[in-house]
């Protein structure tokens, strides 16, 4: 999941206890690093709208560091809502309304459920966009940056077999992520009007064209 020691599952992540442990999807710095992509391929950028789920508690605290990366960058952020997924539309009206130049998806299950409707309203709506996770890029968004779901998969095996072999859950520590993918699209570079530097995309771990 997102934060477990946010979300007051865990009493600390070097300790878990109770009976839970695993692995978080979400580093402190991910906020900062995405916005600083978009300021890469799009640098004349001043206000970024900011998609979340309010609903989500772990969206609030992925804003706030949002919020805080944007103000030492000199950008302005808007916050749009989406608790509902039937209002997509809606919120990308009230992005338009509100000036916004670029976004930046945050994590949540009901908008990733949404992905495909908001990478064609983000790319209609001429918006460069830096999502969480590749599914977005592979249905046609801009770029994502984000953990790598097989490492992240491979090491909770690991753990499995440290559980099945007697080792209290409690006792091994929730891990955050240590690889991050880069992903562009180039086609959605192109329809967005965006140019991609070639420095830009070598450091990319996936290039769609």
């Amino acid at each position: 999941m997102a934060d477990p020691l946010a979300a007051g599952l865990v009493e600390n992540l070097g300790r878990p206890g109770r009976n839970i442990t695993g692995f978080s999807i979400v580093a402190p710095e991910l906020g900062t690093k995405r916005l600083q992509l978009l300021k890469e391929i799009v640098p004349g950028i001043s206000s970024i709208a900011v998609l979340l789920n309010t609903r989500n508690p772990q969206a609030q605290i992925e804003l706030r560091e949002v919020r805080a990366a944007a103000a030492t960058m000199g950008l302005e952020t808007n916050p749009i809502d989406i608790s509902d997924a039937g209002k997509m539309q809606e919120a990308f009206t009230a992005m338009k309304s509100a000036g916004a130049q670029a976004l930046i998806v945050l994590t949540d299950p009901v908008l990733f459920s949404e992905r495909k409707l908001t990478v064609e309203l983000a790319n209609a709506s001429r918006l460069p966009a830096v999502y969480p996770f590749q599914g977005y890029v592979e249905d046609g968004g801009l770029m994502s940056y984000g953990p790598n779901d097989a490492d992240l998969f491979r090491r909770a095996a690991g753990y499995v077999d440290k559980i099945l072999g007697g080792t209290k859950p409690g006792d091994l520590p929730v891990e955050q992520p240590t690889k991050f993918d880069l992903y562009v699209n180039l086609n959605a570079a192109k329809t967005l009007g965006v140019t991609i530097p070639e420095t830009f995309l070598t450091r990319a771990d996936k290039v769609i064209e």
